[in-house]
């Protein structure tokens, strides 16, 4: 069908929205450069533009010097319609308003703002209306994105028709910006669509997304089967589901996530919703629950229990919240302050207030009075984080948790999530991303001055995560029941982590340094040639996402630098463009050749790489080394050196030494076992006397002549999975 329409694969649309998560243009900035006063007017041919302003369009858009010109063909080709705004146009030029508006579909922002865009990109003359051409010209657009995005056309298309025919509300024959924007705000297939960030009201208002079902379903309205493979409508909420064009129709939701009387408040209730039982068995009376014949069965959203119709009476009102009680903040823990103060809530001027807080979608009128003997769980979700594995984790936990528990990071930052946890006793963070996301989180809460501070664990949804592979939470999330890691969750133990502040003080050069990253280490810190195959590493990726999209791409690619890099020798005789002093002593690097230099906090780097290696201790002398290096703040006599084991809450850091970029590749593809170890620190200061390439966790730059000085900060409490489970000879778990 794609061939048909000439539409590109899907193969190249993945690949477009990999450019698109690395570009910070607007279609809007773009479009302006291609006005009849731009800079690229020239390319204009009446509304149109050719193959090669086209390709200028995408290089500008995309932020990149050379777009795959299989890429740019198919996308030029897929715009080749029959039809402009003004006059046909000819085989080899594309409408630019459509290409624009296409564009404004697949970016991120309000749907309202894309809504009011391509109105106005449309109406060119500027008379504030639409006819139905013009009109039917954005529909194309969304029924192509739509495509792309897997979505079931077949089903769209009857609703977005409907649309056109109630769209011009006071019967014109035209439509306005005011009747365009109300038909989009009452179409909700359509806001799924435009990418609506659904907003938590707790009126009512389900929080829809759109799901292809991997076997038969029944609406929640009308009762009619959703066929297998066929696309519907499903709140993250309560787990209601409907066909797109029941979605309008639906009854609201039934989750509230706060209490909102007296009498909710302490003891909370089973909230049962149709339907959604996955199991097919009743967990009342262990019997079948036939869901394959209609609409039957019910489930409880906060314990989520499944049960037959007839077992409900016999499962009693109140609600333990289930296997995951431990994590859930439920709905009676959660209560507008003006219920606790007694004050009368119509008359009261501080109680209308917080009503008027709580309609706003804010948390600060609500108090938080947790289950005792719980630990709440406050998680963070980076939804860009692993594809889209991090949308994914945010909308499983909406369900599993309250979703008042779970923050989107790209909508509103951790402080929100933070400021209404603040008071909660026992509370635990889960961060669900990558280092860098983990990073983010940790300074944030550094910032939040908080009297108690939470221990953080790691759900690893990111490429590296070497933090979360030192805390046993794992090299990356592939899909795994999220049950089993709120269980884990259970078993973890509270670890301190050293974290450590980095200053880098400029020499008067002319030479030019890139920005500093980041002013604190949570993993490590690199100079010479580890860190000049990461910013080729990191240089590539951001030019080709499309080649980093595995780990073992990732390896692969890490070595052919590698190779590359011993080939040229950047960082040949490191030691003569550097010093290194390590709790104010000189660190004598005069018998050694080294190309690298790294600071390690972990034993982990680029994705399960040990630097400073296994450890085995003598057996007389293994009490005697450990008493040393328990007392000594700076260590560098080889033989204690061979039998210290690292550890992220000893306050001192590990430095190795790297002979070259063929030992480093060596050591990260597991062919040798680690560098040269040469201390074991609680300070240390670098002063180079040339330009550099350094890192720091994972995050590479280009550094002019400077001083850098190393320093402990603080310790953050981390939760250290549970060890994992063993099997012996017979296959017995141990």
């Amino acid at each position: 069908m794609a061939k048909e329409r000439g539409l590109i694969s899907p193969n190249e649309f993945a690949q477009l929205q990999k450019y698109l998560e690395y570009s910070t243009k607007k279609v809007s900035d773009v479009l302006n450069l291609f006005s009849q006063d731009g800079e690229m007017a020239k390319y204009l041919q009446g509304d149109a533009i050719g193959y090669e302003g086209f390709r200028e369009f995408l290089k500008i858009y995309l932020e990149m010097d050379n777009v795959p010109s299989n890429l740019s063909q198919a996308l030029f080709q897929s715009f080749q319609t029959d039809h402009c705004l003004k006059e046909p146009i000819r085989k080899d030029l594309v409408c630019l308003s459509d290409v624009s508006c296409y564009f404004s579909l697949l970016e991120g922002g309000q749907p309202e703002d894309k809504l009011e865009f391509t109105f106005k990109l449309y109406d060119t003359d500027r008379n504030g209306i639409l006819d139905s051409s013009e009109v039917d010209k954005i529909i194309i657009q969304m029924m192509r994105v739509a495509e792309y995005l897997d979505w079931d056309v077949s089903e769209l298309r009857p609703i977005l028709q409907q649309m056109m025919k109630e769209i011009d509300y006071d019967g014109s024959g035209s439509v306005s910006l005011t009747e365009w924007l109300r038909a989009g705000a009452t179409t909700v297939p359509l806001l799924v669509l435009l990418g609506l960030e659904m907003t938590l009201k707790d009126n009512g208002q389900h929080m829809w997304r759109p799901k292809r079902f991997s076997r038969p379903v029944y609406c929640n309205l009308c009762e009619a089967s959703i066929s297998l493979g066929k696309q519907g409508l499903s709140c993250n909420l309560c787990k209601y589901i409907v066909h797109d064009q029941c979605a309008m129709k639906a009854m609201p939701c039934e989750v509230s996530t706060y209490a909102k009387s007296r009498k909710d408040i302490g003891v909370q209730s089973h909230v049962w919703v149709r339907g959604g039982c996955v199991s097919g068995r009743c967990d009342r009376c262990q019997k079948k629950i036939k869901t394959y014949h209609s609409l039957t069965g019910l489930h409880c959203v906060w314990c989520h229990l499944e049960i037959h119709d007839d077992c409900l009476q016999a499962v009693g009102v109140e609600c333990d919240c289930g296997l995951f009680r431990d994590h859930i903040l439920p709905p009676s823990s959660i209560y507008p302050s003006v219920l606790a103060s007694g004050q009368d809530r119509k008359s009261s001027k501080t109680s209308q207030k917080s009503m008027e807080d709580l309609n706003a979608g804010t948390s600060e009128a609500l108090r938080i009075d947790p289950v005792p003997n719980t630990h709440p769980l406050l998680v963070f979700v980076n939804p860009k984080s692993g594809g889209k594995q991090g949308e994914r984790v945010l909308w499983k936990f909406q369900y599993l948790l309250n979703p008042r528990q779970v923050y989107n990071l790209q909508k509103d930052g951790p402080e929100p999530g933070l400021k209404f946890f603040k008071d909660v006793a026992d509370c635990r963070i889960l961060v669900c991303g990558g280092d860098g996301t983990v990073g983010w989180i940790l300074e944030t809460i550094d910032k939040a001055n908080l009297s108690v501070v939470p221990p953080v664990a790691v759900l690893p949804l990111g490429t590296g995560n070497d933090l979360a592979r030192c805390l046993r939470w794992g090299g990356g999330y592939e899909g795994q029941n999220l049950g089993k890691i709120l269980k884990d969750l259970e078993m973890s133990k509270v670890v301190h982590m050293d974290r450590w502040s980095v200053e880098v003080i400029p020499k008067q050069t002319e030479e030019k340094s890139d920005p500093v990253p980041f002013q604190i280490i949570n993993n490590y810190f690199s100079i010479g040639v580890d860190a000049s195959i990461a910013h080729r590493f990191h240089i590539m990726r951001e030019k080709y996402p499309e080649k980093f999209n595995s780990r073992m791409k990732n390896k692969l690619w890490y070595f052919e630098f590698a190779t590359s890099e011993s080939i040229f020798s950047t960082c040949k005789k490191l030691e003569e463009s550097l010093t290194v002093e390590i709790c104010g002593k000189p660190l004598d690097l005069s018998n050694l050749s080294l190309e690298g230099i790294a600071v390690l906090n972990i034993p982990s780097m680029h994705g399960g790489s040990n630097l400073w290696g296994d450890t085995k201790r003598p057996h007389g002398d293994s009490q005697i080394n450990q008493a040393l290096g328990a007392i000594s703040k700076v260590i560098t006599d080889p033989d204690i050196l061979k039998t210290c084991v690292p550890d992220l809450s000893d306050k001192r850091l590990e430095v190795v030494g790297l002979e070259g970029a063929i030992e480093m590749g060596q050591i990260y593809t597991k062919l040798k076992n680690a560098g040269h170890r040469l201390a074991k620190c609680s300070e240390i200061t670098f002063h180079t006397t040339k330009t550099l390439p350094m890192q720091i966790d994972g995050e590479p730059w280009m550094q002019s002549p400077c001083t850098i000085k190393i320093t402990h900060k603080n310790q953050m409490p981390m939760l250290m999975g549970p060890p994992p489970r063993s099997s012996n000879f017979f296959g017995f778990l141990s």
